[in-house]
């Protein structure tokens, strides 16, 4: 919360008084319109939507290997395109430039994640007028930096889109502000509705559907107005967060329903309830919605990583995991399937996170929990097992004398893989787990296999590099001595040139001459990290 004292923090009571006012306040000026307007009216102000003056006409590029890959025709409207890297500067500019010369003078105020913001800030600027953004404390700072640069003036303000909103009305009130809603105002929605003229412009052939991701659904009741008044056969495909599904509970109950969390990985589509008017026309007009989770969307920033070399954010990239999912559920080929591509303002901090859990939303990793004997020779026996097979990651460290269990992670080419890899390892006789699907072990049990071990004794840690190909690390677990017991092992391939493996081993005093004999003919660099402080303090 900028610009205040930790005495000054409002009581939940208070927030809540306040939350309820805003409503109060959003709620009589929904019931100052006039009545609803049509498809028509839309596709008017559509056509005459004043959004060129600031965005470009952003291209529709097919998706080359994806589409070979889902044997299906997936175009991207690259909407990342845009100077603000989002396609929200069109609905935000299509508002301000609808306002009274009395109004700009006034400046204009609004809440956002993060998109909206960068709109409305670039078109405060081309307008000449002040800008205040309201954005939740959770906006990654690459968005906030990104609207301060713009000239826009940033309060940061509650834990959601929500809570901003609540916040930035009542500032509204307090400055005389004229307030620019990122969704759930006509001119915002016809703004963003000219993505779809320009689509069915560069696409005149046929299309089968297009996907739009949704947050207070500004976008795809644009989308959906447009071309149902132009192409009804098109079907229009609302795409939502698994944790962040708003709209689609209000479309399912009839009625606006309020979220009472939403996840935030998707910052962009973040919002805890719909907008009045979004929700009367995505109700009206969308043919469909399908949620995604966090993997299957880390999966398609992939994907749209290898056919451009560019990066979307979350939301960004909803529609293009909508597609996959679509196309899986209903066993199609051969279709035109369009996904708007609606954002690239990525923290850098989150393409970690990404890279890891892309390949497990591909299904492009299996996860097991494996239990083999503790005893010399299983090890390289469950290697063996394995085979040719890429080998993406293996945690294990010593704490049974009879058994041991190892955090393993193969690749794999197609889904469904890792239930037939963990039934084969069942067969080897080594009981297998899959925990592919397992959030916590995706999440925290893949860094965490380790520990002190009263079992270790005569232990010596040793990091490995060996050069990362196909059998690498079977040739190194080869090579190992069978004479000393491997008591901690952990490797995780990092996409680099060369492997990095650490190895705890059972070395007898009387073998240490032997074994700095051993480490010589080995072909691999290594490091002696026995006194190491950190595995003293946490593994020995």
């Amino acid at each position: 919360m900028s610009g205040r004292n930790a005495s000054e923090v409002p009581t939940r009571a208070a927030a809540t008084a306040r939350r309820r006012a805003a409503s109060r306040l959003a709620m009589k000026k929904s019931a100052g319109r006039t009545k609803p307007l049509s498809v028509s009216d839309y596709l008017q102000k559509i056509l005459t939507a004043r959004v060129y003056d600031v965005a470009i006409e952003t291209p529709l590029e097919l998706a080359r290997s994806l589409s070979k890959r889902i044997q299906n025709q997936v175009f991207l409207k690259r909407e990342d395109c845009q100077q603000v890297f989002s396609f929200k500067l069109r609905g935000a500019y299509n508002k301000m430039a609808h306002l009274s010369p009395e109004q700009l003078q006034r400046g204009v105020i609004c809440a956002s994640a993060g998109n909206h913001a960068q709109g409305v800030a670039l078109g405060a600027k081309r307008l000449g007028c002040k800008a205040m953004i309201v954005m939740p404390v959770t906006t990654p700072r690459l968005k906030i930096d990104a609207v301060k640069s713009l000239g826009g003036s940033v309060v940061l303000h509650g834990e959601s889109y929500s809570d901003a909103y609540a916040h930035a009305l009542e500032l509204e009130q307090l400055h005389g502000l004229t307030f620019v809603h990122p969704f759930d105002d006509p001119d915002v929605i016809a703004g963003q509705g000219t993505i779809a003229m320009e689509i069915l412009r560069q696409h005149p052939g046929p299309i089968d559907a297009v996907f739009v991701a949704i947050g207070g659904g500004g976008l795809v009741s644009g989308v959906a107005a447009y071309i149902k008044a132009v192409r009804p056969e098109i079907k229009v495909i609302g795409v939502q967060m698994n944790d962040s599904d708003a709209m689609i509970r209000s479309v399912q109950a009839g009625k606006r329903i309020t979220l009472s969390d939403v996840g935030l990985f998707s910052d962009g589509t973040a919002v805890k309830q719909v907008g009045v008017e979004t929700f009367r026309l995505t109700r009206e007009l969308v043919d469909g919605f399908i949620t995604v989770d966090t993997d299957a969307v880390c999966a398609a920033i992939k994907d749209v990583f290898q056919d451009t070399r560019s990066i979307l954010e979350p939301a960004g990239a909803l529609a293009v995991a909508a597609v996959k999912q679509y196309v899986d559920t209903h066993q199609l080929k051969g279709q035109t399937l369009v996904a708007i591509a609606c954002g690239a303002n990525m923290n850098f901090d989150r393409l970690r996170f990404v890279a890891e859990r892309a390949d497990v939303g591909e299904e492009r990793e299996a996860l097991l929990a494996v239990t083999i004997p503790e005893e010399r020779g299983s090890f390289k026996r469950f290697c063996q097992v394995i085979g040719p097979r890429s080998v993406t990651e293996f945690n294990y460290r010593i704490s049974d004398a009879s058994k041991a269990h190892v955090f393993v992670g193969l690749a794999t080419t197609q889904r469904g893989e890792s239930t037939r890899l963990a039934a084969s390892f069942n067969r080897q006789g080594f009981q297998a787990i899959d925990l592919t699907h397992d959030e916590l072990a995706k999440l925290h049990l893949r860094h965490m296999v380790g520990g002190r071990s009263e079992l270790a004794s005569d232990e010596r840690l040793y990091r490995f590099v060996f050069p990362e190909r196909p059998g690498a690390l079977m040739k190194f677990l080869s090579s190992l001595h069978p004479g000393w017991n491997i008591s901690l092992f952990h490797y995780r391939n990092q996409g680099s040139d060369s492997g990095r493996i650490l190895v705890g081993m059972q070395v007898p005093h009387q073998d240490k001459k032997a074994f700095r004999e051993f480490l010589g003919t080995l072909a691999y660099p290594c490091v002696d990290e026995t006194d190491n402080p950190a595995y003293r303090l946490f593994l020995r």
